[in-house]
């Protein structure tokens, strides 16, 4: 590990030399790859540095630790505690930065959130993570812009997609995938009695045209007329698109545009973010081990938190995470949840580095 170290820190010296070069300006493309690079690695540089500068002292504590005065040696011997600590705090640190990236952590994301069991109440919970997943976004001062929404009456979201936009926001979002069940009393449950409702939540990277090849030759574009609440022009103009892939066979639908070009713009996007992710999961399935298969399996089926309102606690069940604060998560304040989970999986990462 330290040998990478130190080979990454030689190359922060390089990059700097570069970026000092009057000549560099010149290439602005050149410069601007430079630059990224170095920033790229800078948090591991700094963070090594600290670690050696940690080393120095300890090596100089521990030669105290000889010294004649008693004092002098009892300093030495209570400053080596500390030091040591955070001696073992950087290495993990360190361990943790040298893990390979996420080359999809800095993109943007397509959320998809879903009516699962339990009705009308799934449905109103359904519009309740959209809202905390929204406010949670305005916090980080992501932009949320939804593709495609079906309401119900009672003003619950049956099926919504959307895309957030935002630095490092898939970093973030990525462990959100799979069923969050809810436990509470709904508001039309006269007699008090706790109903469990489920929804499903889908985070995908969003796709770029570098990222995966849609062939027009495979797609079936249909049009027709819109349906449900928006105006008058939703029953005479065919806005509405349908598109199907036909070698994966994945059908995208979008209506909520008057322009028939925007709704498939919208469709597409989509289409490319699902293919997207389709063509990682194959990936995946083909190099990793069975550790790192469990860690990024994001299978939707799989339960993986509860949101119980009388109790006022969420608990994520991958990680034994029990926060007793459900109302404000509820309100976006989900960093605290996202942090464990963060650390969580990066310590398994670890392990099956070890391995």
């Amino acid at each position: 590990m330290f040998q990478k170290l130190a080979e990454v820190e030689a190359r922060f010296v390089d990059l700097e030399n570069m970026l000092a070069d009057p000549a560099m300006m010149g290439d602005r493309k050149h410069y601007t790859e430079i630059a990224k690079e170095r920033a790229a690695i800078l948090d591991i540089v700094e963070t090594y540095r600290l670690y050696k500068a940690i080393m120095t002292e300890i090596e100089e504590s521990e030669e105290l630790l000889g010294d004649e005065d008693n004092d002098i040696r009892d300093l030495a011997r209570e400053e080596l505690i500390g030091l040591r600590q955070r001696n073992e705090e950087l290495v993990g640190r360190l361990k943790s930065l040298l893990l390979p990236k996420d080359p999809r952590d800095e993109k943007n994301v397509i959320l998809e959130i879903r009516q699962g069991t339990g009705g009308d109440e799934a449905a109103l919970f359904a519009g309740d993570l959209f809202r905390m997943y929204s406010r949670y976004a305005e916090a980080k001062n992501w932009k949320v812009e939804i593709l495609s929404i079906h309401e119900t009456e009672l003003g619950g979201i049956k099926e919504l997609v959307a895309v957030v936009s935002g630095k490092m926001v898939y970093s973030h979002l990525k462990y959100e995938s799979g069923v969050h069940r809810v436990q509470r009393v709904p508001e039309t449950e006269t007699q008090g009695r706790i109903h469990t409702s489920a929804v499903t939540v889908a985070i995908l990277p969003e796709a770029e045209d570098v990222d995966v090849e849609v062939r027009e030759d495979d797609l079936k574009i249909d049009t027709y007329r819109a349906s449900g609440a928006g105006g008058q022009h939703v029953n005479t103009t065919d806005s509405a698109i349908r598109i199907t892939h036909l070698p994966t066979n994945l059908v995208i639908t979008c209506q909520d545009e008057r322009s028939q070009h925007k709704n498939k713009a919208k469709a597409m996007k989509i289409l490319r973010s699902k293919l997207f992710e389709l063509q990682v999961e194959e990936q995946q399935r083909e190099e990793r081990d069975s550790r790192r298969a469990q860690i990024g399996s994001g299978d939707r089926s799989e339960r993986i938190r509860t949101y119980n309102f009388p109790q006022n606690r969420l608990t994520d069940h991958r990680i034994g995470l029990t926060l007793y604060k459900l109302e404000l998560i509820m309100e976006g304040n989900l960093d605290e949840t996202f942090d464990a989970l963060r650390t969580y999986f990066q310590a398994e990462a670890m392990k099956g580095g070890n391995n």
